[in-house]
């Protein structure tokens, strides 16, 4: 038997301290509805801690609007430079921050994962991977100014795959544990009672 799935409000998010890309979801693995999708431009902000402050401010918003449940945000990418990794690293530390404040699952996926995940090809074009998102949340495939928002769109779909799946295997080890026959405790008996109950056993000793 089939076990239906819960809806899940789920926020995606592609970190950048110019750009970050977000979205919501709401989807029970099968079925995506796209709540939002947009990106936070602090392009014209030159203050590198207010542009944090932007996303802890940003991402406390979106959480309190749609009452998300679980934070989908895509890893840096290793081939980066190291200051635009330590950067990376930044915005994604607040979103995750934030995340948790909020008492969200933060689950974190490379860009690869969410590639598979979303084309079935780890080394898929960003355009390919837009695409696909839009086409798998029902959205007209008018490509947005900033792919960092379809980024961010993949990133939550790709969770609700992967937690179906994760889901469907903890509900049928529920299901198998409940079919299997329970064993009946035993009740090892002393020596005297194994004695007493077989006296045909007993030997006497002339």
């Amino acid at each position: 038997m089939q076990i239906p799935q819960k809806d899940k409000i789920i926020l995606g998010i592609d970190p950048g301290t110019r750009l970050m890309g977000h979205s919501v979801i709401k989807s029970d693995g099968q079925h995506f509805e796209c709540l939002e999708m947009d990106v936070l431009d602090m392009r014209k902000e030159q203050d590198p801690l207010r542009r944090l402050e932007l996303i802890l401010e940003e991402v406390l918003r979106i959480i309190d609007t749609y009452q998300a449940q679980y934070l989908s945000i895509e890893s840096p990418f290793y081939g980066k430079n190291v200051q635009a990794l330590l950067k990376l690293g930044r915005a994604q530390g607040v979103a995750i921050a934030a995340s948790i404040s909020k008492g969200l699952k933060v689950h974190e996926y490379s860009p690869r994962e969410i590639k598979q995940a979303l084309t079935g090809k780890g080394s898929a074009s960003k355009e390919q991977v837009c695409a696909m998102a839009l086409h798998i949340a029902g959205l007209p495939a008018n490509r947005p100014k900033h792919l960092d928002a379809t980024d961010a769109l993949a990133a939550a779909i790709c969770h609700s795959i992967h937690s179906r799946f994760d889901d469907a295997c903890a509900n049928s080890i529920k299901t198998s544990k409940t079919l299997l026959p329970q064993k009946q405790s035993r009740r090892k008996s002393s020596w005297s009672e194994y004695l007493s109950n077989h006296p045909d056993r007993i030997k006497k000793v002339l």
